[in-house]
């Protein structure tokens, strides 16, 4: 029987892509006979920041969480914003990562980003327990942070850029999450062989039409709208600022804003709806992943958006792939990767990142029942395409050829 370790900072009951991702390959892996799994992460606080009721934030603590052993660390805790703060939350986490890791037995360690100080631990534990280790590739950092300026251009960050491109050199497996990072990374000389794309994708389980829950209709006022959901972390990078002031020069009243979630821009948003006296705008904390599929199944359309950033034609946003499996066409606002798979499948409709104009000319399109009938069958095939299980076994079979 073969041991995979995995680093991650993220994990539920937290509930973002990289823990959602995590958690789920992890169960299907499980599923084999020969493979056990641990994970080592910190106490639940993201996006906030603070604990997780039912947890303190102590030095050790084993959990079997579904069935999954998780052993989970202090760090410093910081919600997604202020840079430093940050930076120390990641270090504090694969600094105890690492020195815990010191004391388990494994065979493989796989070190998950966009948090880039996690992959610094599997590189360290890589290299005095003498086992392989595998950089699971969810963002480019630090580019990204260049990008939605917490940082700017400096030695520090060249410097951060020569150690990310030294331990892609020196793990036995890159596992991106998607082909264009792929190519990023074959375009900085790293060897293309060594690099997997394994994709997000959708718990088909979990994420199926299903009909509108009727309960959250009434509470938020929605009946006879036309619902445009944003469910997920309202981050630096999501260009939710933009959304909002183009919410304010649209004509049409059937068409209402749900946004569902927490993040560091989330108290400027909510300002920023006030401050222009938005009627057709509803904000609410964010869900247990159980629960987001009700509250997807309310919206008519998922929205995507990100910031009109080049780095950003890098990523897929995993909501288009909940979003199809529940028939629910994307309205993406991100070049790239993810438009190509949106207009392949025809499951949505891209707008260009940042333009209000556009983006309420494709808006209005959306609601029009023929192309809105047409996504959702092109939200189907999507959905098929992209069965978290299939992904996740095509995942662990890479492992086994590594140990």
């Amino acid at each position: 029987m073969k041991k995979i370790l995995f680093l991650t900072d993220n994990f539920p009951p937290e509930f973002n892509a990289p823990a959602t991702r995590t958690y789920e390959h992890v169960k299907e892996w499980l599923k084999d006979k020969d493979v056990q799994v641990q994970i080592i992460t910190c106490f639940p606080n993201f996006p906030s920041g603070k604990i997780y009721n039912g947890y303190k934030n102590k030095l050790y603590q084993k959990e079997n969480y579904d069935g999954i052993e998780v052993i989970r660390v202090w760090s410093f805790m910081s919600s997604n914003s202020g840079f430093i703060k940050r930076v120390l939350d990641y270090m504090s986490y694969a600094f105890m990562a690492f020195f815990v890791g010191l004391f388990c037995k494994f065979d493989i360690i796989v070190a998950t980003s966009p948090q880039f100080f996690t992959t610094w631990a599997g590189f360290g534990l890589s290299k005095i327990k003498r086992k392989p280790w595998v950089f699971e590739l969810r963002d480019i950092w630090p580019e990204s942070i260049k990008t939605v300026g917490a940082m700017k251009d400096s030695a520090i960050l060249r410097f951060l850029e020569k150690v990310e491109l030294f331990l892609y050199s020196d793990c036995a497996k890159v596992i991106a999450v998607t082909d264009a990072f792929k190519s990023n990374l074959i375009s900085r000389g790293i060897d293309g062989k060594k690099i997997e794309v394994i994709t997000n994708g959708s718990n088909l389980e979990l994420f199926f039409a299903r009909p509108k829950d009727n309960e959250l209709i009434k509470k938020y006022n929605l009946e006879n709208k036309f619902v445009v959901g944003y469910i997920g972390t309202h981050g630096l990078a999501h260009s939710l600022d933009f959304i909002v002031k183009s919410i304010s020069k649209l004509q049409d009243n059937d068409i209402c804003f749900l946004f569902v979630g927490d993040g560091a821009v989330k108290a400027s948003v909510v300002s920023l709806a006030k401050e222009l006296k938005l009627e057709n705008i509803v904000f609410l904390g964010p869900v247990e992943k159980s629960e987001v599929p009700k509250y997807l199944s309310i919206c008519d359309v998922s929205l995507a958006p990100l910031k009109k950033e080049d780095n950003f034609k890098t990523v897929i946003p995993s909501k288009i792939f909940e979003a199809s499996a529940m028939l629910k066409p994307t309205l993406l606002g991100v070049e790239g990767q993810a438009k190509e798979i949106i207009e392949k499948y025809g499951a949505g409709i891209c707008f260009e990142p940042e333009n209000k104009a556009d983006f309420i000319e494709k808006l209005c399109k959306i609601k029009d029942n023929n192309i809105y009938e047409n996504c959702q069958i092109g939200c189907q095939k999507l959905a098929n395409d992209f069965d978290r299980k299939k992904l996740a076994k095509s995942m662990l079979d890479i492992l086994k050829e590594i140990y």
